[in-house]
């Protein structure tokens, strides 16, 4: 039977805004088992090489995130690309353009739900 006390229904438009740093906007949502965050990055922007047991899956809706993976490929994701990120892979990324993307992490990012994403803060 399905638990109706997680059961969530909201939009974008009414999930506060958390202003990370003067070039990066982030809003989220999660559940038990997976989160949805969408991302403000303005061009230039650099999100410091990190990993996270996380599954991370990121889609571009506006603009183009260049990613440089631990293993040293590069790969620039533009509006309408996917990039499917493992578990524990170090990344970083770059806004070579304003852009606008959406984040799906399973578990839920515990670090971005308790604010102690200090890497994301400078």
């Amino acid at each position: 039977m399905a638990d109706n006390k997680n059961l969530q229904y909201t939009g974008f438009d009414k999930i506060p805004v958390e202003h990370l740093n003067s070039l990066i906007d982030r809003q989220f949502v999660y559940g038990e088992r997976a989160m949805l965050a969408r991302l403000v990055l303005r061009k230039g922007a650099v999100v410091p090489e990190h990993s996270h047991e996380n599954e991370q899956i990121t889609y571009v809706l506006a603009g183009a995130l260049r990613f440089t993976m631990g293993d040293g490929r590069v790969m620039t994701v533009g509006a309408g690309q996917v990039l499917v990120i493992p578990s524990n892979m170090p990344h970083r990324a770059e806004a070579v353009e304003d852009t606008v993307d959406l984040d799906v992490f399973t578990p839920p990012r515990a670090d971005w739900i308790a604010g102690t994403d200090a890497y994301l803060r400078k």
